[in-house]
């Protein structure tokens, strides 16, 4: 399939290129690095698909990534991907996929799992940009064209989405390390699912993307046990409040993520800037 993708040198950007080009796809990667940035016309002739992972913020920031400039995230971000979305369409694109958040669902009861369906009730300006663009890619799927926003929770990775190198070092130095759950997804994983939507024969206008519901004890346990750090990790966190993403659509589709074996699997080179292993 010859496929556009935007974000090509972000995180999920660079595993999702990566992924696509050993299955054979053939890859229109678009960033900065590429000369393209959102809101400039992006060149769909040729290709069957378009996958949407580009996203301007502040770094380091998705929540509060507009900074003082709020008026220029909603330029990029949302006026952005409706263009972006609105020449696909035009192109003739049979299949367009949205890497979207689980900041959409920030307003919903704590402790409510999160169904695939569920209405979009976000708290930040991120959340809304996000449900923007999702209502606005949905309202362009037609008997020809599938369209799906993928909800992503949290990512962790090797490289540049190595989000634990401060956790962990906090902890291997013996600083305190506050009690802290949270849902989960290796980045390879993520862009796995997206693969997998390129081939659905029918996805629905969104789907969740977690793995683990993972504590800060078991991950920091798990350290302790690869390097004999003699730092106890902190108590577990009270995981009540936690909203958890339902996968079972994606899973239907037949996403198998890694679990916990493959965190265990990454941890070493998780570790490796900041430990002597």
């Amino acid at each position: 399939m010859r496929v556009v993708l935007t974000g090509a040198g972000g995180i999920i950007g660079g595993a999702t290129w990566a992924a696509l080009i050993r299955a054979g796809h053939q890859v229109t990667p678009l960033d900065r690095r590429h000369g393209w940035q959102l809101g400039q016309t992006v060149p769909l002739g040729d290709h069957d698909a378009l996958i949407h992972c580009a996203f301007a913020h502040v770094p380091g920031r998705y929540r509060g990534g507009e900074g003082d400039d709020p008026a220029a995230f909603l330029a990029a971000n949302l006026e952005g991907s409706r263009r972006l979305f609105d020449e696909a369409a035009e192109a003739g694109l049979g299949r367009i996929l949205f890497l979207s958040s689980r900041a959409v669902h920030d307003g919903h009861p704590a402790g409510m799992r999160l169904p695939d369906d569920l209405p979009p009730m976000p708290t930040s300006l991120y959340g809304e940009v996000k449900a923007q663009a999702e209502a606005h890619l949905a309202g362009l799927r037609a008997p020809d064209r599938a369209t799906c926003a993928l909800r992503a929770t949290g990512v962790y990775g090797p490289g540049p989405a190595n989000k634990w190198r401060g956790l962990f070092s906090d902890y291997l130095s013996g600083r305190p390390v506050e009690p802290r759950v949270a849902t989960e997804v290796h980045v390879d994983d993520l862009a796995r699912a997206l693969l997998l939507l390129l081939d659905h024969p029918a996805p629905p206008p969104s789907l969740n993307c977690s793995d683990l519901v993972l504590d800060r004890h078991d991950l920091l346990a798990r350290v302790q046990d690869l390097t004999g750090c003699p730092s106890p990790p902190p108590l577990r966190a009270d995981a009540r409040a936690l909203r958890v993403p339902d996968c079972s659509g994606l899973r239907a589709a037949g996403w198998t993520p890694g679990g916990m074996a493959l965190l265990q699997d990454s941890l070493r080179e998780l570790l490796d800037p900041v430990a002597d292993l």
